[in-house]
């Protein structure tokens, strides 16, 4: 009898894994259909191939005379024109309304919709409420940063106009498309249900206005940043032991520091990457069928195998217009969430959480007591340039 039972325990497993492995790579007991495989693949939110419907779109070679039954229909039959409208290879001609008139259906909408409703909205709401949080904490626990000499009257020169003209060019326009770019984003959840539809819809309207036009303004300082300082934000040794103490809060002492320390070089560098990368996601979002990036992007990622290895698939090589508004919104979002994080933590230490740091970007002038504590080497080349070396000239250690 057990025998029996392990015989008939055997049989059913062989069954069930021939069936799976036939629903995998033959789908000719579906009728070329979706199999149970796929069903539930997609409902456990994994990877299922879509091939069987994208490659499904009919053949006119194969069309039946005309003087035959069917011959009328032609090679196609409704749910497979149906594909591919939807996936994108069907031969559309307009008479009106150029390459968007084309698009007749596209489900990318569908993820790009679930993303930015989902995940997008509240890992956004966790990076900036997550970084004032523990910014708060640091303030209550550590307090701001003290300069541990006395003021000694005698100040230099941090940063000329022009430089604060830049930083300050940089600071407003980004706050303002900082501020109009989250009730863009939050105005339906948060805006609408309290305020009204017809006060959120008013601040939208102006939000964009303000947003599309403050952004060249943001991209021109980003330029001229990146000009002034990224000669003093090329890593070097000095950078080790910044970090190693990290900027004095290990140990009793300050490390050196040239004109940046290492940690406004991550700074100036989070600025330039995600700045950059803000700057042509929005252009594109403003000139959606002018400047396609990622047709450009895509195949590159994809012939150095990086798509599989971050998204776990191929990107298409040729993008529809409304994928590369998508893919634009998703990643000019995403960088501009991280980046406000940055600039709260950046905007923290300028203020409140360190003494004297706000004179450089206000006035341009910083106490000789400051500029040894936080950035000796810097005092030390300036002090050298002047034709008289500082009475502490020896590196804070």
């Amino acid at each position: 009898m057990l025998n029996r039972l392990l015989s008939i325990a055997l049989l059913v497993m062989t069954v069930s894994v021939t069936g799976v492995w036939a629903q995998d790579t033959d789908r000719t007991s579906t009728g070329g259909a979706q199999t149970l495989q796929d069903i539930l693949a997609r409902q456990n939110a994994e990877k299922v191939d879509n091939s069987f419907r994208s490659e499904a779109t009919g053949d006119p070679s194969i069309a039946a005379p005309i003087t035959e039954n069917l011959g009328t229909l032609g090679g196609q039959s409704d749910p497979e024109l149906w594909r591919a409208l939807r996936f994108g290879s069907a031969d559309v001609t307009v008479s009106s309304g150029g390459e968007v008139a084309e698009v007749i259906m596209q489900d990318t909408g569908s993820a790009w919709l679930q993303f930015r409703q989902g995940p997008l909205l509240s890992y956004g709401a966790y990076i900036l409420g997550g970084t004032l949080l523990a910014l708060l904490v640091f303030y209550l626990l550590r307090g701001p940063v003290k300069v541990d000499e006395p003021f000694t009257g005698r100040t230099v020169t941090r940063f000329k106009a022009v430089e604060r003209f830049a930083h300050w060019l940089l600071a407003s326009s980004f706050i303002a498309l900082g501020i109009t770019g989250l009730l863009v984003l939050f105005g339906r959840l948060y805006i609408a249900p309290y305020l009204g539809k017809d006060t959120n819809a008013l601040l939208l309207g102006y939000s964009k206005l303000v947003h599309n036009s403050i952004g060249w303004a943001f991209m021109v300082a980003l330029v001229m940043i990146f000009v002034f300082w990224v000669a003093h934000n090329l890593p070097d040794r000095t950078d080790i032991k910044w970090f190693a103490q990290f900027g004095g809060i290990v140990g009793k002492n300050h490390p050196p520091a040239k004109k940046f320390n290492g940690g406004q070089k991550i700074i100036f560098w989070s600025v330039i990457v995600f700045g950059s990368v803000i700057s042509l996601t929005g252009v594109s979002l403003l000139f959606p069928y002018e400047v396609q990036i990622f047709a450009q992007f895509n195949p590159l990622m994809n012939q150095l195998g990086l798509a599989e290895i971050i998204w776990g698939t191929t990107l298409p090589e040729a993008p529809l217009p409304h994928q590369e508004m998508q893919a634009s919104q998703m990643m000019h979002t995403g960088a501009a969430l991280v980046l406000m994080a940055i600039i709260v933590a950046h905007i923290y230490i300028g203020t409140v959480g360190m003494q004297g740091a706000y004179d450089a970007m206000g006035s341009g002038e910083v106490d000789e007591a400051w500029a040894h504590q936080h950035h000796s080497l810097w005092l030390e080349e300036v002090k050298e340039k002047e034709g008289a070396a500082p009475k502490s000239a020896t590196p804070a250690e």
